[in-house]
């Protein structure tokens, strides 16, 4: 029999005792292996590389516009990045600020921004008090760093389906409360689940009337071209929904070439209305006089268009299938039919979102870390760093090479069942 919960006490145990000496076995190996944030490979990182030869000491440094990226100035980003990212986000050049190499860094200074100076004529989020933000959950573990880095702002789980957040509880706070001030949103590939939200939900997000004029939905579109098979989803464009309901002031929207190039030497970008990009370009001037142009004509030049962007983007898909193949395949030959375990197959992203037996994420989490397995920590998906039932896991695959992807997967499997069985046991 292999459904766990079906074993009765005897049975539990046995596979209890041959499951911890197998355990034991892999603890004697002195792995380390990493499978705990979206790290790209080495490989990945290679693709990248003859970009580090297309700018010289004998290079052309001119924009487009003819201004020379070497100097001062220009400080929403050269013209051709703006267009590039445009694309990239579904608006038009106008509406997008290209910033340095982080959209993360972006989000953080939206949120200042809107919590020191204020937006829609409204108050400084920091003079109102308690404000709060909605919090889909399981999602992006920095995201709720950054709400969370604000002492007034209170961070709200608001859970995910299988087609975005629960658009229900959304609209009841947002359209009932008006305290709540904001919502973080990674609307495709979402960050862990892989969930991309559904033209339903994107089209109520777009028809929202909050009950704070100040309210803003934070677009974090971070896998927007991130594909792993070849039918990847499709994601409603947000800002085209909002326009058709005059609510073009809602969406802050971001991305950037965090895991297309370098990491650590990307371009980010964020697109908004006029009326949010007045209020955020009059904290930017005082900030900076211009983010890295070197950087964005470096990009520009290789890869010439939003196709040679998309072109590039195969190139990872090759690397990458492979390794989120691997897990489902893992996950399926050992949890599938243990009923202890649930998990996401996306079609594209960063992450696998793995639901073990309520009550044992964090036993899985240090079962593996003895094990020399590293993964992000039980909890981390949630506001706060509390899961309610402490069963989400999130798997990051990207980094490793597959033969130690492969042993990692199958020392989280056994970690999985060593938990669940104790779990049951107990009861």
């Amino acid at each position: 029999m292999s459904d766990y919960q079906s074993m009765d006490k005897n049975a539990l145990e046995s596979e209890l005792k041959n499951l911890k000496a197998e355990y034991e076995d892999y603890k004697a190996q002195g792995l380390k292996l990493n499978m705990a944030r979206g790290v790209p490979s080495t490989a990945q990182l290679e693709l990248s590389l003859p970009m580090l030869d297309i700018l010289k000491s004998d290079s052309d440094c001119l924009s487009v516009s003819g201004a020379d990226c070497r100097n001062y100035g220009i400080l929403d980003g050269i013209d051709e990045a703006k267009a590039l990212f445009a694309q990239m986000l579904g608006v038009k050049p106008e509406n997008v600020f290209i910033g340095g190499n982080s959209s993360l860094n972006m989000m953080f200074d939206t949120i200042a921004c809107f919590s020191e100076n204020g937006v829609a004529g409204e108050q400084p989020w920091l003079l109102q008090g308690k404000i709060k933000f909605l919090c889909p959950a399981p999602g992006y573990d920095r995201h709720f760093g950054v709400t969370g880095f604000f002492k007034n702002i209170e961070m709200i789980t608001i859970p995910m389906t299988e087609n975005g957040p629960d658009m229900d509880m959304v609209e009841k706070y947002v359209e009932n409360d008006s305290t709540v001030k904001g919502i973080w949103c990674v609307p495709k590939y979402s960050n862990p689940d892989g969930i991309t939200y559904s033209d339903e939900t994107v089209k109520r997000f777009a028809a929202l009337k909050p009950a704070a004029k100040d309210f803003r939905i934070m677009w974090d579109n971070a896998y927007c071209i991130h594909d792993l098979t070849d039918t990847p989803d499709t994601l409603l464009n947000l800002y085209d929904e909002c326009l058709k309901n005059s609510n073009e002031d809602l969406p802050i929207m971001f991305c950037s070439t965090s895991k297309i190039t370098f990491p650590g030497s990307g371009v980010s970008a964020l697109a908004a209305s006029k009326n949010n990009l007045d209020v955020l370009k009059s904290r930017y001037k005082f900030q900076t006089i211009g983010y890295d142009k070197l950087n964005m004509l470096r990009h520009i030049r290789f890869f010439n268009n939003y196709e040679g962007v998309v072109a590039h983007m195969q190139k990872h898909k090759a690397i990458l299938a492979p390794k989120f193949e691997l897990v489902i395949s893992k996950l399926t030959k050992e949890l599938g039919d243990k009923n202890i375990a649930s998990w996401h197959n996306p079609n594209g992203g960063y992450f696998v979102s793995v639901n073990v037996l309520n009550g044992c994420a964090k036993k899985v989490v240090a079962l593996c870390k003895e094990a020399g397995i590293n993964l992000t920590g039980a909890g981390a998906t949630y506001p706060y760093g509390i899961d309610p039932n402490d069963s989400n896991i999130r798997i990051a695959p990207s980094f490793p090479p597959l033969d130690e992807l492969a042993k990692a997967l199958d020392i989280f499997c056994l970690c999985t069942k060593i938990a669940a069985i104790e779990k049951l046991l107990d009861k």
